[in-house]
């Protein structure tokens, strides 16, 4: 029998917004790579997302180290893209008035219901 080396692609695409995602599912190459920086083995990934292939996984990591640079970049950017969206929804909603608002009708439906 004859060893057959074959060269597969790596399991990631881009979404629509521009997301890098795994292949076949909607997790983010974000939530791989943290989990792997947090000590997560690839088994254990996979045992947190019944979707993920565990050779995906391994893929997915070997790119990474392979391309650490670029993918840290990325990382970076969607960390930075987020902290401006939550700025955002900060200045815009006021949090502290709708936990007010939601305290008092808490305690309205607590007198009501007994």
């Amino acid at each position: 029998m004859t060893l057959v080396i074959e060269t597969k692609p790596v399991p990631l695409r881009i979404s629509k917004d521009g997301i890098v995602l795994v292949t076949g599912t909607r997790i983010p190459v974000d939530t791989i790579i943290h989990a792997y920086h947090h000590g997560d083995t690839a088994e254990e990934i996979v045992a947190s997302y019944d979707v993920l292939k565990l050779a995906d996984v391994y893929a997915v990591l070997s790119y990474y180290l392979d391309h650490q640079k670029e993918v840290d970049a990325y990382l970076q950017r969607r960390a930075a893209e987020s902290e401006a969206v939550h700025r955002f929804i900060d200045e815009q909603f006021d949090q502290e008035a709708f936990r007010q608002r939601l305290l008092i009708l808490r305690e309205r439906d607590a007198k009501a219901g007994g």
